[in-house]
């Protein structure tokens, strides 16, 4: 069993930055696959980073060249740093994790463990 906690949101001015944090409450060396996801209210749930263990890395083209995903496997941590910021990133923002080596990660629904979230507000 692994315990997700997001931190490091909170209000910024456009063109600002963030870093989140995802601390595992065990080790990440075994983790698959780690993901960010937003979600704005009435919105569907959008991934805006992804990174496999065996080094492939997935964004979308809103966040490409903005966003950057990391581990630090020392720590038991995962980050997601965020440059450039604009207000359209407004959302809470969840990292999910599964262990499974033949987890594609493109479905949010089937991964084994999410944080609880935290809020980015990007405005003036």
């Amino acid at each position: 069993q692994v315990q997700l906690t997001e931190s490091g949101g909170g209000l910024v001015q456009p063109g600002g930055s963030l870093t989140l944090s995802c601390a595992a409450s065990g080790s990440i060396l075994g983790i698959n696959v780690m993901t960010w996801y937003r979600q704005v209210p009435g919105k569907q749930r959008e991934m805006v980073a992804r990174h496999f263990k065996d080094g492939i890395y997935n964004y979308p083209d809103s966040v490409k060249g903005r966003f950057t995903i990391f581990r630090d496997n020392a720590k038991n941590t995962g980050y997601l740093q965020m440059n450039s910021l604009k207000p359209e990133d407004t959302a809470a923002y969840y990292c999910a994790v599964d262990s499974r080596a033949y987890f594609t990660g493109t479905s949010p629904t089937l991964y084994e463990y999410w944080g609880q979230g935290t809020q980015v507000t990007v405005r003036s």
